[in-house]
């Protein structure tokens, strides 16, 4: 069994976190909450998935509560957003359709970024735990997707996983790769970002060709 060193796993959390909580806090912005709601939004939507990881790997206190740089990185996150809020909010005044397309983009691809990190990261922990192959394989997919549904939640909107262009899939597959690659006694540091990049590559095909899953068809009585 070949593992990456345990920095690369700190690397992808990070860079997992910050993509995600700027999406949170872009999210609140469009919701139109204050600035605490605009915080809370991006801590949960950054740190969610990884603390939902470790809980399920029985990994606690999870480290998305204890490690100083998940929490500095979260906030950071925040006070960017925080930041660029007054030049939206001038933006709302005086051109709002182009305010909330340029939300609604950035949030789509901040995500595709933090699920395909966090699908590997989710799938890298799992495995370096011990954890069996399918438990691996959903694991990196609960990490990829958890924080973004908690904050769809939190807004009252069905959650990105459930309704829009591919999601879950393409963070299963990247998952599936780190699985696959340890299971072979190949799984090291060019793998790893092999998994992001085919992962990001396939969610933002996804957000621009709108590739979707088969959905049932609407016609008929409502059950």
């Amino acid at each position: 069994m070949s593992l990456a060193p345990a920095h690369v796993l700190l690397a992808l959390d990070l860079v997992g976190i910050f993509a995600f909580a700027i999406s949170g806090g872009l999210v609140g912005l469009r919701a139109r909450l204050d600035l605490f709601g605009i915080a809370v939004l991006a801590w949960i939507t950054g740190l969610g998935g990884g603390i939902i990881r470790d809980v399920f790997l029985g990994d606690v206190p999870p480290v998305g509560i204890t490690h100083p740089g998940y929490l500095l990185t979260a906030l950071f996150a925040g006070v960017v957003v925080v930041l660029v809020r007054p030049r939206l909010m001038d933006l709302r005044r005086r051109r709002p359709g182009l305010r909330i397309g340029l939300i609604g983009s950035a949030v789509k691809h901040l995500d595709a970024v933090g699920l395909a990190v966090f699908a590997v990261s989710g799938a890298l922990k799992a495995v370096q735990l011990g954890a069996p192959p399918l438990a691996a394989i959903l694991v990196g997919g609960i990490t990829a997707v958890g924080g973004g549904a908690l904050r769809d939640v939190l807004v009252g909107q069905v959650p990105e996983v459930l309704r829009r262009e591919l999601y879950a899939v393409p963070a299963l597959l990247g998952a599936t790769v780190i699985v696959v690659a340890d299971a072979f006694g190949v799984l090291g540091v060019p793998v790893l970002w092999l998994a992001v990049l085919l992962v990001l590559a396939i969610r933002i095909a996804a957000i621009h060709l709108n590739l979707q899953l088969p959905t049932p068809d609407r016609t008929g009585a409502t059950p």
